[in-house]
């Protein structure tokens, strides 16, 4: 059912209730008023025929019938339409006229706040007392029909049940054209959403404002919709090039070290009685290529996380704790080096601990397998520092340097030296993270001259409002660089 014909239906069945209902209202008020004026009356009468009802009671007391009987004619003309009855001090009933309840029935002996209703057989009468003082006391009653103002009543609750019939087609009739022009950007809106491409996307579905407060959110809340569909989309999509991106990268650069173990394998299964220097040389080789696979595999799996992490696993960080524990980390697997770390009390920046662990994980361990000369134990230094909303490491070693034509080329996936142990990803791996934090590596020399700098930095977070918008594009798995 359309939402206009269910407006006009609902309007047709609530206005003639609202209709019947201040109807009611009014008729009890109509009522209420009707009444009174009948009792505004009775008294007015009342104050008319007094003077005359006295001089009837005075003329009856002395006993003067003729006198008494033109004030008879004189009371009943006044009184008009009304029931009249006086009653001596002796209890004799000197007057009677007009409608009135018939007896025997109970008059009040006294109305001081107004008429008061009486019933007698069945129907309803406003009676008015009034005492009569003077030198000939009695008791004046008035009557008028309570049911006098009936007809004007049954006037007003006809025209009410006239007033709720037409109510019902006419505002049934009017709330379906209102309802069908109300509703017309709904129905716009509804045909432009059916017939949109999801490929299009949100920026297609972007309309001019309609003015209309609901129509408006409705059509903002389906943009944001399809944006976030666009989003998953290219998040679903950039997951897949990344999964296949891994099984290429993975396939093509393990080839080689397991076509190595293959080839030890068949030598130690065809010569079961090498001598034992050659047996421990082809365990030696099936060990290295087993511990470069593993590195391998991580890397990728590394990178592949860094590709795919979101926003939400981001947070406040300690910078100078992280390179703390993971330069004490280095000290431990590595005991022949030799570390020097200089940290400032606290430097937080709003990062992804995983991803700042592999960062500072890779740096000082590319320094120390990397960073020596030949018999001589590595010698490193870790320094960090704030420097203008950034967080400045730099990491020096005392090794053979980096040509500054190859500086650019060592964050390429798996480029290596000949002869490295490395799996050729663990600079991808920095440089990777280092974009992932908005920040930037670079190579250089240290201040002596000698040796390889790595500097890294990572935009300090605010405090109040500690927020990381991630790049848009991360293909570092997928590309081929």
């Amino acid at each position: 059912m359309k939402l206009a014909t269910r407006i006009a239906l609902s309007v047709t069945v609530v206005v003639p209730l609202l209709v019947l209902a201040a109807g009611l209202l009014v008729l009890g008020l109509v009522s209420r008023d009707l009444h009174q004026q009948q009792d505004t009356r009775l008294q007015d009468r009342a104050s008319a025929v007094l003077p005359d009802v006295k001089t009837m009671l005075t003329a009856d007391l002395n006993g003067r019938p003729k006198a008494e009987q033109n004030q008879h004619r004189k009371v009943l003309g006044d009184v008009l339409d009304a029931g009249i009855r006086v009653r001596a001090a002796t209890g004799a009933t000197v007057l009677e006229g007009g409608p009135q309840p018939a007896e025997p029935v109970r008059l009040p002996e006294q109305t001081p706040d107004g008429p008061v209703t009486v019933r007698a057989k069945g129907h309803a009468w406003r009676v008015l007392t009034v005492p009569v003082t003077g030198p000939a006391p009695g008791t004046l009653w008035l009557f008028t029909p309570a049911s006098a103002a009936d007809p004007q009543v049954v006037a007003v609750r006809r025209r009410v049940l006239l007033v709720a019939l037409l109510a019902a087609p006419v505002s049934g009739l009017l709330a379906y054209g209102l309802a069908g022009r109300a509703t017309a950007s709904v129905r716009k809106l509804s045909r432009r959403a059916a017939e949109l491409d999801p490929g299009a996307g949100a920026a297609a579905f972007a309309s001019t404002p309609s003015h209309i407060t609901e129509v408006d959110e409705l059509s903002s809340a389906i943009g944001q919709l399809l944006t976030r569909y666009e989003e998953q989309a290219a998040r679903t999509a950039q997951a897949l090039d990344t999964a296949r991106s891994f099984s290429s990268a993975a396939s093509h650069e393990l080839r080689t070290p397991l076509m190595s173990m293959r080839t030890d394998l068949d030598v130690l299964a065809a010569h079961p009685d090498l001598p034992a220097a050659e047996r421990a040389e082809i365990v030696r080789d099936l060990q290295s290529d087993h511990a470069r696979l593993l590195d391998l595999l991580t890397a990728l799996r590394m990178l592949a996380r860094g590709d795919l992490v979101e926003v939400s696993a981001f947070a406040p960080l300690d910078l100078c704790e992280l390179v703390d524990t993971v330069a004490g980390e280095t000290a431990r697997h590595h005991p022949a080096a030799r570390l020097d770390v200089e940290l400032p009390p606290e430097l937080r920046v709003f990062g992804w601990d995983p991803g700042l662990k592999i960062l500072l994980a890779n740096l000082l361990g590319n320094a120390v397998v990397h960073g020596r000369l030949p018999d001589e134990p590595a010698r490193i230094t870790v320094r960090l520092r704030a420097e203008a909303g950034w967080a400045v490491l730099t990491v020096d070693d005392a090794g053979p340097g980096i040509p500054p034509g190859e500086r650019e080329a060592v964050f390429r996936r798996f480029h290596h030296r000949p002869g490295s142990p490395g799996s050729g990803l663990g600079l991808t791996l920095v440089a990777q993270q280092a974009a992932l934090h908005r920040g930037t590596v670079a190579v250089g020399t240290p201040p002596g001259g000698t040796g390889t700098r790595f500097e890294v930095r990572l935009p300090l977070s605010a405090p109040e409002s500690p927020t990381l918008r991630l790049p848009v594009r991360r293909d570092w798995i997928s590309r081929g660089d």
